[in-house]
């Protein structure tokens, strides 16, 4: 819960330039409780201008940048607020705020800090005890679903990571079942082409012996039809002799 601090001097100076920044920040205030933020941020702007002292100007401004949705713009003047606020109270608003803003920017960890500073400062105040208890929870499930992506993504990491080695074994045993296979089928090309080779040598074996076989077949002939013809000749010699 924003604390609204719509400030109002209880004393104001008579020097022209702090007259004229009281004026903007009391016109901010009207246009703030009127909901015409766009409108309170102009004029807080012209206080601020005008006087920078006061915490008015900034605390109001943090506010309506806060009802804005702006959070970050927010969060920058209740942290000038903080600074400039001269007693416990206006230091315990300002730093309660600064706790909504980190907080509406899941800042979890800056807006408790923020809450602590306020209850130093104002020890009685259950809101910002409120708010931090609130924070602390939310930092603590913020952690714990944190903790829980961690083992998650681990755990997702791991399955990734076994699937990978599975598929690398697969691998890898189908490039062994490849490489047994390569080597079955040169064996067999081996053994087929010892085979024919041997069958070659076989039937050029067998051809040769043929060959030789035919050729002393022939050498035979050869020499039987020679010696018929020396045996014909020796019958037709005339043994006869001339006296």
């Amino acid at each position: 819960m924003v604390k609204q601090f719509i400030f109002v001097l209880c004393f104001i100076p008579a020097v022209m330039l702090a007259q004229s920044a009281y004026q903007d920040v009391r016109d901010g205030n009207q246009s703030y409780l009127n909901n015409q933020f766009d409108e309170s941020i102009h004029q807080y702007r012209a206080s601020i201008s005008k006087e920078e002292k006061p915490i008015q100007g900034f605390y109001n401004l943090g506010n309506a940048y806060y009802r804005q949705g702006n959070f970050k713009e927010a969060t920058e003047y209740f942290k000038m607020a903080a600074d400039r606020a001269e007693n416990k109270e206006d230091k315990a608003k300002a730093y309660h705020n600064l706790g909504n803003s980190f907080f509406k920017q899941k800042e979890l960890e800056k807006s408790i800090q923020a809450y602590k500073q306020a209850l130093l400062n104002q020890p009685n105040d259950e809101e910002s005890r409120y708010n931090l208890a609130y924070a602390q929870k939310m930092l603590q499930q913020q952690q714990q679903q944190q903790q829980q992506q961690q083992q998650e993504q681990e755990q997702e990491e791991q399955e990734q990571e076994q699937e990978e080695q599975e598929q690398e074994q697969e691998q890898e045993q189908e490039q062994q079942q490849e490489q047994q296979q390569e080597q079955e089928q040169q064996q067999q090309d081996q053994q087929k082409e010892q085979q024919q080779q041997q069958q070659q040598e076989q039937q050029v074996s067998r051809d040769d012996a043929e060959r030789i076989l035919e050729a002393l077949n022939n050498k035979e002939k050869e020499v039987q039809e020679k010696l018929k013809k020396k045996k014909g000749k020796s019958v037709n010699v005339d043994i006869e002799k001339d006296w």
